[in-house]
């Protein structure tokens, strides 16, 4: 019986689901990854207008950049894997090309020099080194043995500590450590043994007290003292952890309600539409809301380990482990420093936060995974 004969036979509803699953193959999409963004998305929006004061301000802008964000993640989707392989060190030259630029011509704010201007356009070169990181350590152990030698191992760290020794100058802890973490982690997945795992943690320790007196500024040594006892100074460092607890704790289970939240409605929460938002959904949804967005960032984890999981080449299951990590630190992060479990250090929450260049590094990365999960229907194909 040839194909054509086969498929006839089939019934009808058989057919539209083979047809639907060649449109989304043949664009490039993983359908289960979109249909989960998509929620992520709508769920921020409507979180958004109540942190924004319940105006379409920071909604309009968001909705722009998460417009620019799909085409962005639509794009990347189509590329080759062999490409990203190649080009991942231009990507990275370029990241570190910026980075240098910013300590001479950098624009600063509140006493950081972290952004670069052109053209009227303002952005953070530390954002293109949370995706050239990740592809760029993957390119360069998927093409060696693993698990990795000493002389790769040390040739990645180099890679790892040139980006975030220049953004930890400007200065920007966080996201040195950030964009460092994405590395690491695709030298874990490769293989690293485990005695280096436990010499790194007791280097770390060793460095603590030499680092607390000579490496960090001022305000990152008030930000660990504060997370400490933030009632140590509750109208200066400690105001923000304060207001942002309180938030979250007057939610109890089930919230306010929506638009009814006091401490964001009436400005107490500070930086509500930003980095403090997941407050603001506490406080007006409640442990429920909080639940439900957790929900969503798990099957968004999961989906990605499965990605990662499923691909056929060295170089895929690297980039895509080390996207879905990255993701989880991210939402760790900020959970963590919102209920007051970490140090405040400026990490948005995925999806949730209002940011423009974050959001589309973020979709870019989400490109990759797509690009992963399509890696061996688009071979099939072509």
């Amino acid at each position: 019986m040839s194909t054509a004969d086969f498929l006839r036979r089939l019934p009808s509803a058989a057919l539209d689901f083979q047809r639907q699953e060649n449109i989304w193959t043949r664009l490039h999409i993983d359908l289960p990854l979109l249909l989960l963004l998509l929620a992520l998305t709508a769920f921020g929006l409507v979180v958004l207008y109540s942190a924004g004061g319940a105006e379409f301000y920071y909604v309009k802008r968001q909705a722009i950049f998460f417009a620019m964000g799909y085409v962005l993640m639509f794009t990347i989707a189509q590329v080759n894997l062999s490409f990203l392989m190649r080009w991942s060190w231009v990507l990275y030259l370029i990241g570190i090309g910026l980075l240098v630029a910013v300590l001479f011509m950098g624009v600063g704010a509140k006493g950081a020099q972290r952004w670069l201007e052109i053209g009227g356009f303002r952005f953070q070169p530390s954002e293109v080194l949370k995706i050239a990181m990740p592809l760029t350590i993957a390119s360069y152990l998927s093409r060696r043995m693993l698990p990795p030698k000493f002389k790769y191992i040390f040739v990645s760290l180099v890679i790892v500590i040139l980006p975030s020794f220049l953004i930890l100058r400007q200065p920007d802890l966080g996201t040195s450590l950030l964009i460092a973490m994405s590395g690491l982690i695709v030298l874990f997945m490769a293989g690293l043994p485990w005695s280096y795992i436990f010499s790194a943690l007791g280097l770390v320790v060793a460095s603590a007290w030499p680092a607390w007196h000579f490496m960090l500024h001022d305000y990152q040594r008030t930000r660990v003292l504060t997370l400490l006892n933030p009632e140590a100074d509750k109208l200066g460092a400690g105001w923000n952890i304060i207001q942002s607890k309180t938030a979250i704790g007057s939610g109890g289970i089930s919230g306010k309600g929506w638009l009814k939240g006091t401490q964001s409605q009436l400005d107490f929460l500070p930086e509500s539409h930003t980095d403090f938002i997941i407050a603001v959904l506490a406080e007006e949804f409640g442990l429920e809301g909080v639940l439900c967005l957790i929900g969503l960032y798990v099957l968004v984890l999961t989906r990605g380990l499965m990605i990662a999981a499923s691909s056929q080449k060295t170089f895929g299951r690297l980039v895509a482990g080390s996207i879905t990590f990255t993701l989880f630190v991210y939402i760790f992060v900020n959970i963590g420093m919102v209920s007051g479990l970490l140090p405040v250090v400026g990490v948005p929450l995925p999806f949730i936060s209002h940011g423009g260049t974050s959001l589309l590094t973020l979709m870019m990365g989400f490109g990759l995974l797509m690009a992963v999960a399509t890696e061996e229907r688009r071979v099939s194909l072509d």
